[in-house]
């Protein structure tokens, strides 16, 4: 006669196994907790040599406690005043192939973190952290900052750079003659509580939720060997394409499209800081030789991340759609009251300041920390700069 105890045991540890998964589940999803990036990462990153010469060899990219790229949040004595820059936004001013202080957000930091700003602020500590992320368009910033605003305190300023990948992810899909389809909720951000769970171990709650203790507790650190290489093969889609389309085409759907979240990001901005201001979105705005023609890779009909394209944009048309679309956000910005930085008079168009289309190499993200640094501090952009300061839009 089998002993009754062998078969209630493991009956037992399988309702609570189930329990367990349940319990877990409910306690991701309603936590309602949305990060772009997940708090504790740690990546080092050595991009290809042959693919970027002009970037540094090893590049760190941490994320804080609070799923920002940056510091961690600083503990102010009661004595002391934290001045809080959130930026947010797109691949630019996310800068993943940027070291943690050279791209433009953490040498941001570093430049108001000296006395003499802070004494301009009236604050006793900085901290600059950035929740940017490449792909995201003004339709995912808005869903952005509808989630993740609510659990930061009232900000000093917010930062916004967004607008390529509104025209890119239009141009991607053949700049058809509607708005660029949504991105979905695990397109934006790695950690949500709408994330789908199942049965295979790899998508157990409880799986996740070990996955997010490591990172949060243990830190481990992702080596990451010739990061980017895939940006040469796209780069040579694009030398090889079978066509080049000149033709501009009608881009009324897509601008009104990003007119509409582009105004709704800046309203939920002002709602939640002191101040809002716009960093108007740089590109490469001049013909390119081609040595310069042979770093791009943009502007294809389809993903070139993924996918083989043998369909592109013309530089030129890619110019004069961004053209377009920073004028639109200029605009708005006026009509809000919102302050903006046109900071594409300030990058040369060469590859000294640019890898590809639109990211900026370390010297062209250093360009840009000292004119948005010079604007925050309300210093005359000549003077923050070094450079002349550009004529108003």
């Amino acid at each position: 006669m089998i002993d009754s105890g062998w078969l209630v045991a493991p009956a037992a540890l399988i309702v609570c196994a189930v329990a367990a998964e349940y319990l877990a589940r409910w306690w991701i999803r309603s936590r309602q907790a949305y990060y772009v990036h997940p708090p504790g990462l740690r990546l080092l990153l050595h991009p290809h040599p042959q693919v970027f010469p002009q970037l540094e060899p090893s590049i760190r990219f941490d994320v804080n406690g609070e799923g920002e790229r940056g510091d961690e949040v600083p503990r102010p004595r009661p004595d002391e005043t934290l001045y809080r820059v959130l930026v947010v936004g797109g691949s630019q001013p996310e800068g993943y192939l940027l070291d943690q202080h050279t791209c433009w957000p953490g040498a941001l930091q570093r430049l108001l973190e000296q006395p003499h700003h802070l004494g301009r602020l009236g604050a006793s500590r900085v901290h600059v952290g950035s929740v940017a992320r490449s792909g995201v368009g003004s339709e995912a910033l808005d869903l952005i900052l509808d989630r993740v605003l609510p659990r930061y305190p009232h900000l000093q300023a917010i930062l916004v750079l967004v607008g390529a990948s509104d025209v890119l992810r239009w141009v991607e899909e053949g700049a058809p003659s509607s708005p660029p389809s949504p991105a979905s909720t695990s397109d934006i951000f790695t950690w949500h509580p709408e994330v789908r769970f199942g049965l295979k171990p790899r998508d157990l709650a409880l799986v996740e939720l070990i996955r997010r203790a490591r990172h949060r507790w243990l830190r481990p650190v992702d080596l990451h060997e010739r990061a980017g290489s895939w940006v040469g093969k796209a780069r040579a889609m694009r030398t090889q394409a079978k066509v080049i389309r000149t033709t501009m085409p009608d881009a009324t759907a897509m601008l009104d499209h990003f007119d509409r979240h582009f105004r709704q990001v800046l309203h939920r901005a002002q709602a939640h800081a002191d101040r809002v201001i716009v960093v108007r979105q740089p590109w490469f705005d001049r013909h390119c030789t081609p040595e310069e023609a042979a770093h791009m890779w943009h502007g294809g009909v389809g993903r070139a991340w993924r996918e083989e394209v043998q369909t592109y944009y013309s530089h030129d048309v890619l110019s004069r759609l961004m053209a377009q679309l920073d004028a639109r956000a200029a605009l708005v910005a006026h009509e809000l009251d919102v302050e903006a930085i046109d900071i594409r008079p300030l990058l040369e168009p060469s590859l000294d300041t640019y890898y590809d289309f639109f990211h900026a190499t370390p010297a062209g993200a250093g360009i840009v920390a000292r004119a948005v640094a010079g604007i925050v501090v309300r210093e005359p952009l000549s003077l923050a700069t070094g450079l002349t300061a550009p004529k108003a839009s």
